[in-house]
């Protein structure tokens, strides 16, 4: 019995995706990359009975920054299995999440011709395995980040919009995305808008429900528990309510300049000159917001991107791994766009040669990221470091509560408490840091009773500086690595 050609297409692109993907496997230390080390100790704190809470900070305050789904499939795997081994298995199972996300949109998009009846068949597949298999991607695949989650729940709820399935599976699938990552509130809005003149009003309400309930038990659950993370901690542990309230509307708009970077920075890196780049980069993007237009007239996830960009414009965090998590689908669009434009014999040419400037300089940028491993670098080195300064921690008093970075990652794999010792929030589009006196105050509020110092470049270094030059008894050094890295112990009464 023949194949068909859109499960060959999906077929293919999950093998790519896992190939690649496997040889990104690593054992670098869990919480590496911040994130996952939060997602790692809430797992913990859930196969442990604590609850959804931080069980790194005393008092254990509920978590209200990540919608719990993620942590609850994460649950299993650090109820049965010891920190590294779970923490393998969690990185396989963001492999394989990552792998059905692209199998499923490249078999999504074949069967529907969504870039354009006139394109070639493998050009879908060979788009959407690029795109599965980009440096960044793997990168954040091969941690524990809830992106590949996201993507492949994403990738469900608008292959089932598209397609006309049932109400519930929809707006499911939109409840689940939901529940992974706030942004996924961008995949209700968008499905909505597709629906709105495609099915009933009725059929519509069905198919939001979930995600209504999904909202609301989430908001519910913040707004209860919100008021309980020290104000200092408030833009990683708190609410983006919070971060909202801290920017203000002064801060709104000001990461849309910064949206395009990471694409540029994958394709058109390779660029020496600057002012050709910006020509190249203003090009390409005109291109995908056209692209854009056209999707959101044949799929949800037209009308779903809308929604997502419009709120990584007016967010402050950079946008990056948001990006990343829905790669596969900005190729498409822009694949959409370009190809629709070559149909136009005047403007051919160019959009031939835009194609292949952006086709090359994503490929060279592969080849030497999969060469050197790029995706591990930074991972690497924290992890060298960490395992480093980890059997010292270890050894301090079972009632330690240590200041230090990657605070999660530390309480993991020593089961000390342990709270950020680098602060920062926001007044308005400034990014403000505490005074000694406020450092202390937090400090003490925390219980913390020794300070690390892991890298002597980090911000942290000059925090730590600012403390022990106003309070110059409070500190005393106990314990010192090679590299300017420091075990203090915090002196009462002083």
């Amino acid at each position: 019995m023949a194949i068909a050609s859109e499960v060959k297409a999906g077929l293919i692109t999950v093998g790519i995706a896992l190939a690649v993907g496997a040889f990104a496997l690593n054992h670098t230390l869990v919480g590496v990359f911040y994130d996952d080390g939060l997602y790692a100790g809430l797992a913990s704190a859930l196969a442990s009975g604590l609850g959804y809470v931080h069980p790194n900070i005393p008092a254990t305050p509920a978590a209200v920054h990540y919608p719990p789904l993620y942590p609850v499939v994460l649950t299993p795997l650090f109820g049965l299995l010891g920190v590294t081994a779970a923490g393998f298995a969690a990185k396989v199972l963001n492999l394989l999440l990552a792998a059905g996300s692209a199998g499923l949109i490249a078999w999504h998009a074949t069967r529907t011709q969504l870039i354009d009846p006139v394109a070639p068949r493998w050009a879908t597949p060979a788009l959407v395995a690029a795109a599965a298999i980009a440096i960044p991607v793997l990168a954040t695949q091969s941690v524990l980040f809830a992106e590949p989650l996201f993507s492949l729940l994403l990738a469900i709820a608008v292959i089932a919009a598209d397609r006309g399935a049932r109400p519930w599976v929809v707006g499911g699938a939109a409840a689940l995305a939901l529940l992974t990552r706030s942004i996924g509130v961008a995949a209700a809005a968008g499905i909505a808008c597709f629906l709105f003149t495609r099915v009933s009003r009725k059929t519509l309400l069905m198919a939001m429900i979930p995600a209504l309930i999904a909202a609301a038990a989430w908001g519910l659950w913040v707004g209860t528990h919100a008021g309980a993370v020290d104000p200092w901690l408030a833009t990683t542990y708190g609410s983006y309510g919070e971060v909202l309230r801290q920017t203000g509307l002064s801060a709104l708009g000001v990461s849309a300049p910064d949206l395009p970077r990471p694409l540029e920075a994958i394709t058109l890196g390779w660029i020496p000159l600057r002012w050709v780049a910006v020509i190249v980069a203003t090009g390409a993007l005109g291109v995908g917001l056209y692209g854009l237009v056209l999707l959101s007239r044949r799929s949800a996830i037209g009308f779903t991107l809308v929604f997502y960009l419009l709120i990584l414009a007016v967010w402050p965090y950079p946008a990056d791994r948001f990006l990343w998590a829905v790669l596969p689908w900005l190729g498409l669009a822009w694949a959409m766009g370009a190809v629709a434009l070559w149909r136009r014999p005047r403007i051919r040419i160019p959009i031939a040669l835009l194609s292949a400037v952006l086709a090359l300089g994503f490929a060279q940028y592969q080849i030497r990221g999969l060469s050197g491993r790029w995706w591990a670098t930074q991972a690497r080195a924290i992890s060298v470091n960490f395992t480093e300064l980890l059997p010292v921690i270890a050894e301090l008093p079972a009632d330690a509560v240590v200041a230090v970075d990657d605070e999660a990652l530390v309480w993991l794999y020593t089961q000390r408490h342990a709270v950020p010792f680098y602060l920062e929030r926001y007044r308005g589009r400034e990014v403000v840091r505490p005074t000694p006196a406020e450092h202390r105050a937090y400090l003490e509020r925390m219980g913390v009773t020794h300070v690390v110092l892991a890298s002597s470049t980090s911000p942290s270094a000059g925090e730590l500086r600012g403390l022990i030059e106003t309070y110059p008894a409070w500190l005393t050094a106990v314990y010192r690595w090679s590299g300017g890295r420091w075990l203090f112990e915090v002196t009462r009464g002083q």
